[in-house]
């Protein structure tokens, strides 16, 4: 019987995202220094005599959002200082006109927050501030519309500022800026690859809105979070290959100062469309790509773009004054590589979305060890066996 009552009651216990110690540990010392500069510097800038409340009791609630959940909409910078002001406004209205503070403290908060609300800066502290302007008693009474300077106003920005701080040094980013969505590389409409199957944002902006209720997480870090989700299953569906599996050992290689018609050579005798640049320690240095000839083949003597690409392509790999070129006048020299260790599955964005052809891999001293082209991916991800490793038994397709 008792057993039974306590897990009925465990059932209300709210179910709270898993986060590690350490992390605890980071936000409760965030509120700690919050809240103890936010005392200092107020009881410096009004002085220790003032009648003013160096601090309200509402900034203990804006401290467990701005260190413990500062990624959540209602702990952003626009939420506490706007939500505050305007609490504090409504707060100090409703003690001036309402005798009664029971109706002027059931109608200031309800105000606060439909304004909170129509100016997107909802902040559930900010009900208590309205609260404590109707029944902070004479003190906050004989403010006036000063309390929404000081201490509402001060009290807010020195939480922001230290929260500010805060956070970014201990690896969280605040303010959680909505990202800008990633363009498609080759310039069209389309949504990218990894975009068209499964959800969109806008099947997520339907969902949310037939939800109809106002949630503690922002859509973009909903939408990445259920985006993560899908690929984290999807790793668990296909194994755990790894790119030291899937990828070529037998490399062409070139170095920066290879002639440009010996490094174009290599690409025609082993049917290859891109060449990793390293030097005398084999470190990856850049890489060198069909795509690099072609955008550098427009050299002409005359300036003339029009030429046809045969002859583009003897110009800038052996012809006349554009023999001494090598293959540092072209490469790309900002190279994306991986390591031998990296799930197969965390290059789909990569070479999906951003366009890569080829993904040099380095050991950690950065040595180039192998390459990973999408070849090399389509063929793991279509083969059987990849929990146990094995790329040697094709799916089966249907139909």
């Amino acid at each position: 019987m008792m057993k039974a009552i306590l897990s009925n009651l465990q059932r209300f216990l709210p179910a709270l995202a898993p986060v590690s110690t350490m992390e605890r540990l980071r936000a409760c010392f965030g509120a700690l220094l919050g809240v103890f500069v936010t005392g200092v510097v107020s009881e410096q800038a009004l002085g220790a005599t003032t009648a003013v409340p160096l601090l309200i009791a509402p900034m203990g609630a804006s401290a467990v959002l701005l260190f413990a959940v500062p990624s959540s909409p209602l702990a952003q910078p626009w939420s506490i200082m706007v939500g505050n002001t305007i609490a504090a406004l409504i707060g100090v209205t409703c003690a001036l006109w309402i005798p009664d503070l029971v109706i002027a403290s059931a109608v200031g908060v309800s105000l606060a927050i439909l304004a909170m609300i129509a100016t997107r800066s909802l902040h559930p502290p900010s009900g208590a501030v309205a609260l404590t302007a109707v029944l902070g008693g004479p003190v906050v009474h004989n403010l006036g519309y000063g309390f929404v300077l000081w201490p509402v106003g001060l009290n807010s920005l020195l939480l922001l500022i230290a929260a500010l701080a805060y956070n970014n040094l201990t690896g969280r980013r605040y303010p959680h800026i909505t990202p800008v969505p990633a363009a498609n590389v080759h310039k069209t409409a389309d949504p990218l690859p990894t975009r068209r199957i499964g959800f969109t944002p806008a099947d997520l902006d339907t969902v949310l809105r037939q939800y109809d209720e106002v949630l503690n997480v922002s859509p973009d870090d909903l939408d990445a979070i259920l985006h993560k989700t899908e690929m984290q299953a999807y790793r668990r569906r296909f194994g755990e290959v790894r790119c030291a599996q899937i990828m070529s050992t037998d490399l062409a290689t070139v170095k920066a100062d290879t002639p440009l018609h010996l490094a174009w050579a290599l690409l025609v005798k082993h049917r290859i469309k891109a060449l990793p640049v390293v030097n005398a320690h084999r470190n990856i240095i850049g890489i060198v790509t069909q795509t690099d000839f072609m955008e550098n083949a427009n050299w002409d003597r005359d300036g003339d773009l029009h030429i046809g690409l045969a002859r583009r392509l003897r110009r800038v790999v052996k012809l006349d004054r554009l023999k001494h070129r090598t293959v540092a006048d072209i490469m790309t020299s900002e190279v994306q590589f991986v390591r031998p260790q990296t799930l197969v599955t965390d290059l789909v964005p990569a070479m999906a979305d951003r366009g890569l052809h080829h993904l040099p891999v380095a050991d950690d001293d950065d040595r180039l060890v192998g390459m990973v082209t999408q070849s090399d991916l389509i063929a793991a991800l279509y083969s059987g066996n990849l929990t146990a490793g094995r790329l040697d038994e094709p799916l089966t397709l249907a139909g």
